[in-house]
């Protein structure tokens, strides 16, 4: 089953099964995922509590995006380069959250523990199988998904060409009720993500080293849910 996470997909690990290696666990995942998550933070606090350090954000940005490239495309450089992304996406995390924090004060704690108990919660959902992935459900979701990248690349293409996209700097209902359908699909794909690693860690023999590039998926998936919400509240503070 593909998962909406399109860093998590069936070809990512189809090229890495029927190894020789160390086979990839669920634990071993749990372990590099919430390494990372780890690593990420570190930064974003580093970054977050020196704001001359935003003066290098926008190359960081740009570097950290080509690791997670080499990443998506070289599986195995994983264990070395997931690491590397999770500390500069933590950066730039820190650098974007300390922009927010300048205008709302308190609005940071707030985006990190709501991220968080909605990763925690759909974890819940998914190992009481509340909510079952099923292929509808895994459809829907990849769809929805596709929709939203979409969006955000034919609107960052549009601002390239001076086009003003009045979603992201919109604070009407409407943006706001974007906003919430989007934090929604975000959420949602973690049910795919936990699915899908479930079945590799259990049914295949995947090499060790994707332990490394499944936590590199679910910090990708936890980053984007983190920045959806931080824009939701900013919005919805704006309105205050």
């Amino acid at each position: 089953m593909a998962s909406g996470n399109p860093l998590f997909n069936e070809k990512a690990y189809q090229q890495a099964m029927n190894r020789t290696e160390a086979a990839m666990t669920l634990q071993g995942t749990i372990n590099k995922t919430f390494f990372l998550l780890l690593l990420c933070a570190i930064a974003g606090m580093i970054a977050f509590n020196r704001p001359a350090l935003t003066a290098f954000m926008w190359p960081v940005t740009i570097l950290t995006f080509v690791i997670a490239l080499i990443v998506i495309f070289s599986k195995r450089t994983a264990p070395i380069l997931a690491p590397v992304y999770a500390l500069g996406e933590g950066f730039v995390l820190g650098g974007i959250s300390a922009i927010y924090n300048a205008q709302y004060q308190g609005i940071v704690f707030q985006a990190v523990a709501i991220t968080l108990l909605v990763f925690f919660t759909m974890l819940f959902l998914y190992k009481t199988r509340i909510i079952k992935v099923t292929r509808g459900l895994a459809i829907g979701i990849v769809s929805a998904t596709s929709a939203i990248a979409l969006f955000y690349v034919i609107s960052f293409v549009l601002m390239l060409f001076g086009v003003n996209v009045s979603y992201f700097s919109s604070t009407s209902l409407l943006s706001i009720g974007i906003n919430v359908v989007i934090c929604g699909v975000a959420a949602f794909n973690f049910l795919l993500d936990f699915h899908f690693i479930d079945e590799l860690t259990s049914q295949v023999s995947a090499p060790k080293y994707m332990e490394w590039y499944a936590g590199f998926s679910l910090l990708v998936t936890l980053v984007w849910l983190y920045l959806e919400i931080l824009r939701l509240l900013g919005r919805v503070n704006s309105r205050n």
